[in-house]
């Protein structure tokens, strides 16, 4: 089984750590390839980087079909193009936020999400809700970190997180965390045995679940909403994203 782990954004330091993660987990049998789009925004924390990583997100996906993988799993809390990506393969894709709150909700009856910085909260709650949890998330806890920060000081990081972590179970009556950025996936389990709570890293519960869809022998619906997209002129700078359709 092969499964390719796009990261929307360009840090390549991020997208090994996000591919060591993958791997960390993953059954014997299962390869694991991570990959950043070839452009885009160097991270996603707000509507703007969220949009315009889409198209190369795409293009990953299109090349993976291509590749002949099995799987794809987008790297990105906010989970952008995840509908748009299913529309253009047949394989599994899961996005690390849905693939996190899926199971949490089997874990834990009341659970937060300790996040990035405060501007991020509405995109959060706008896909909490769409993702039909918003009774289930009891608290978006932000925090001042810039998603390259954990790059630059990954102990400061940690650190900033623990203190959120900490006021989600004691404050919010969390029963379970969800580390709402791909670049938090190495925190996850030095604050679980710390919160003596379930902390869930959307990397790895990502992976566990396209693994298991692909080995249940299910594909993505193509019956109405996901099937591919109509047939059109695309111009300018979009002029290639005609021939990535099937």
């Amino acid at each position: 089984m092969r499964i390719k782990i796009i990261n929307p954004n360009t840090s390549a330091e991020m997208t090994r750590a996000i591919g060591a993660a993958g791997r960390s987990v993953a059954r014997p049998g299962t390869a694991i390839t991570a990959v950043s789009p070839a452009y885009g925004p160097a991270s996603v924390e707000s509507y703007y980087d969220d949009y315009l990583s889409i198209p190369g997100l795409l293009e990953e996906i299109a090349a993976g079909d291509a590749e002949g993988y099995d799987a794809y799993i987008i790297a990105c809390y906010g989970d952008p193009g995840l509908h748009a990506a299913r529309e253009l393969t047949t394989r599994p894709v899961v996005g690390i936020a849905e693939a996190s709150l899926y199971m949490a909700a089997m874990l834990a009856a009341r659970f937060s999400i300790v996040t990035v910085i405060p501007r991020t909260r509405t995109m959060l709650e706008e896909m909490v809700a769409a993702y039909g949890f918003r009774d289930r998330v009891v608290s978006i806890r932000t925090s001042p970190l810039y998603v390259l920060d954990v790059e630059k000081d990954p102990d400061g990081a940690l650190d900033t997180l623990r203190v959120e972590a900490r006021r989600a179970r004691d404050e919010d009556d969390a029963e379970a965390i969800l580390l709402g950025c791909a670049g938090f996936t190495q925190f996850a389990d030095d604050l679980e045995r710390e919160l003596e709570i379930p902390v869930l890293d959307g990397v790895v519960c990502a992976v566990k679940a396209a693994e298991s869809l692909v080995e249940l022998g299910k594909t993505t619906s193509k019956h109405k909403t996901y099937r591919p997209p109509e047939k059109k002129p695309y111009t300018g700078i979009l002029a290639g994203f005609g021939s990535s359709r099937r």
